[in-house]
């Protein structure tokens, strides 16, 4: 067991400093002065550059070869602990700190390119970033597809391949649901203005309304919401359009449910591998479940509708039903965050296919606005109007997130299994939400997904706790179920 302490111990500190990395990336998103982002580039390749040594350390070899396993949870450490060391072996020092100095750079050459609507002026750091993933993603790949290293970053053992299988199994019918849905008429739509203090109280009341516990957390804004973190500090962001107060109240949500993931897990794997989600795929699980069929809930919106008109009074909203059909209101828009179900995932296909393309040198970057405006236009049927509702208005290229994508849709698919299990165990779900109350729902994927971390492998957390291997199907049988009775089909 000597081994098995020591290694436990040098991986306590590293994840420590990984923590610490987190929260300078976090201060840059909300609170950093706009001048210190060269310096912050300094520091995250700093930082980066002393967390990549740590993890090939040779004693970690050593340790990992003679150290013993006696029980579950030594063992799921020990594998998080090997696949982290023969990953980070075959990437060079000098590519990990680039990476890290460069994305911090990019974030913020994207966020001026955004706002001043020009392509161009981010296209020569994107062009860098894409050339230092796929540098890496080549490294780490051997013989096998190299998008595939990329995406098992976040979702392990996945491949592009696979996912694209089941994307193409979604399509039909989402694009099918989606005509006979815009055939009909459209349910009432908030119109007016909503001050930002109100939207951001409501926010704070449904953060603890789903249980993120702000002794260990806090809420700020962002341009792009995030949540970051794990174990006793665990933040989340949100933002406000004083036009569209669901946009703060659904991205609250969203990122309470990723911060509720990470609040979940059993303190005992606090700072070890364990001690974080496993993949990104369960953790949007948590996140959409959270948002979407709990917080978009019939039984849910009807105590939002209370809520609302307790701060914003009478808002043009006649009745609970009607405020049902507009929270869910499925509509056209370019903007993937604010996309309603039955089109979100639309948004993320486009995305999965486009970055597939840029890894394997298949689309050049200089092509890249054309080319998503095309698919744009072919999906959606109307084209774009501007590149922040285009091409610049997600935040993951900039920071290099090759492979996340797809995670989105990934996780609509663990949320969809886990609903329909959740449902069945907990049948007062819908009488309790109606009183504003998620605990029952919440405590059941507490108990069955966020306590144990790291401690399964994505597809098999997934099977433990629905008792079948997670498939698109309990997700398209929602979204019809939801959307025909929404729009009387």
């Amino acid at each position: 067991m000597t081994a098995y302490k020591d290694l436990m111990a040098f991986q306590r500190e590293t994840e420590a400093l990984s923590g610490v990395a987190g929260m300078l990336g976090w201060d840059q998103e909300t609170m950093m002065p706009d001048g210190a982002a060269d310096q912050r580039a300094e520091e995250h390749g700093a930082m980066a550059n002393m967390l990549h040594a740590r993890r090939i350390d040779p004693r970690i070899g050593d340790w990992l070869a003679t150290a013993d396993a006696p029980d579950d949870v030594a063992a799921a450490n020990l594998r998080q602990i090997k696949r982290s060391y023969e990953r980070t072996m075959k990437v060079p020092a000098t590519l990990a700190t680039e990476l890290a100095k460069t994305t911090s750079l990019a974030h913020r050459t994207w966020a001026k390119s955004r706002a001043e609507e020009d392509v161009a002026s981010f296209l020569p750091i994107l062009q860098k970033v894409v050339d230092l993933r796929r540098e890496e993603a080549a490294a780490v790949a051997g013989d096998t597809d190299p998008y595939d290293a990329l995406l098992d970053d976040y979702e392990p053992g996945a491949t592009g391949a696979e996912l694209g299988a089941m994307f193409d199994a979604l399509r039909p019918r989402l694009v099918s649901l989606r005509a006979a849905i815009l055939d009909q008429p459209a349910p009432v739509v908030l119109t007016g203005t909503f001050d930002e203090a109100g939207q951001l109280a409501l926010s704070e009341k449904l953060a603890a309304a789903f249980g993120y516990d702000l002794t260990h957390g806090r809420i700020d804004k962002a341009l792009h919401p995030f949540s970051s973190g794990s174990g006793l500090d665990v933040r989340i962001t949100t933002r406000t359009e004083e036009r569209d107060p669901f946009n703060c109240f659904y991205s609250t949500i969203h990122e309470v449910g990723h911060a509720c993931y990470e609040q979940g897990i059993d303190r005992k794997h606090l700072l070890t591998p364990l001690g974080a989600g496993v993949s990104m795929g369960v953790h949007e699980s948590q996140s959409r479940i959270y948002e979407n069929q709990l917080g978009r809930s019939e039984a849910f919106t009807s105590w939002l509708y209370g809520q609302m008109r307790d701060v914003f009074s009478d808002f043009g909203v006649a009745d609970e039903r009607a405020f049902y059909g507009c929270v869910n209101h499925v509509s056209d828009g370019f903007i993937r965050t604010e996309a309603d179900e039955v089109q979100y995932n639309l948004h993320v296909l486009l995305r999965f296919d486009l970055e597939r393309a840029l890894i394997a040198g298949d689309l050049a970057v200089g092509d890249l606005e054309a080319a998503w405006n095309d698919r744009f236009l072919a999906d959606f049927g109307y084209a774009v109007d501007k590149p922040s509702n285009g091409v610049l208005q997600d935040v993951h290229w900039s920071e290099g997130l090759f492979g996340y994508f797809p995670t989105y849709t990934l996780g609509n698919v663990y949320a969809g299994c886990l609903n329909a299990a959740m449902r069945k165990a907990v049948p007062t779900v819908d009488a309790d939400l109606a009183q504003g109350d998620t605990s029952a729902a919440t405590a059941w994927l507490r108990e069955n997904v966020q306590q144990f971390g790291g401690l399964y492998q994505p597809t098999d957390l997934i099977t433990r706790a629905t008792g079948a291997a997670p498939t698109e199907a309990p997700l398209l049988d929602y979204l019809e179920e939801k959307f025909r009775g929404i729009y009387n089909l």
